[in-house]
């Protein structure tokens, strides 16, 4: 079922949560599957197919994806049938870059949260005063502080 709906860049950039900048800049860059339709005025005309995919681009950057690798991504979608393994190629290196960046995040978080825990319990006793304890009082989070320290 087509769309033909038009939607201008202000209603977009809402749907989107892109600024008007930011979606022009993806025009110039080459990240749209098609070109934007303009009115006789030269007022960029989208569809809701354009929409969809810009929602995709959204979380791909979003989760770190290279601005390149998404320039290559929306070429392939462009092209059309025939490229799949590239695009699968381009998503399962994304997918195995963000699963790398959830672990480091985890091992973050349980860092912090031991952290937190110091603190509480420090305050709990009332032994806060003066507390600088940079080192873990188990090895589990020292490893999880080697890992991360540079």
């Amino acid at each position: 079922m087509a769309d033909d709906s038009v939607l201008t860049i202000g209603a977009v950039a809402k749907r989107t949560g892109l600024s008007v900048h930011a979606l022009r800049f993806y025009e110039r860059q080459g990240l749209l599957i098609g070109p934007i339709k303009r009115s006789v005025g030269g007022r960029r005309h989208y569809a809701e197919s354009d929409v969809e995919w810009l929602l995709i681009c959204v979380k791909l950057r979003e989760s770190g994806m290279p601005l390149s690798d998404l320039q290559r991504f929306a070429e392939l979608a462009r092209q059309g049938p025939g490229n799949e393994a590239e695009r699968l190629q381009l998503l399962d290196t994304h997918n195995k870059r963000v699963e790398a960046q959830i672990q480091a995040l985890e091992e973050c978080r349980a860092l912090i949260a031991w952290k937190v825990d110091v603190y509480a319990d420090h305050l709990d006793r009332g032994t806060a005063t003066g507390l600088w304890d940079p080192t873990p009082a188990d090895s589990a989070h020292t490893s999880t502080i080697r890992r991360a320290t540079p």
